[in-house]
């Protein structure tokens, strides 16, 4: 029983691309941004999905684009 993944499969990542640029933008979505780990256009950040990561992402949906879902 070593080795054994605790019942845990390996998590699913999300690839996200910056589009848009945060400038004239609320500074909650600029924050949102950093958070998501971008902070230039066409900067892509792997993230792990999980619910979290899907509303920040739905929040700057008009700033970012979803590449991959690998």
């Amino acid at each position: 029983m070593a080795n054994k993944t605790d019942g845990k499969s390996a998590a699913k990542t999300i690839v996200v691309e910056q589009t848009g640029s945060p400038i004239r933008r609320p500074s909650d979505q600029r924050a949102t941004l950093l958070g998501l780990g971008l902070n230039r256009i066409r900067r892509r950040s792997t993230l792990q999905d999980t619910p979290a990561v899907r509303g920040m992402i739905a929040k700057v949906a008009h700033l970012v684009r979803v590449v991959d879902g690998a």
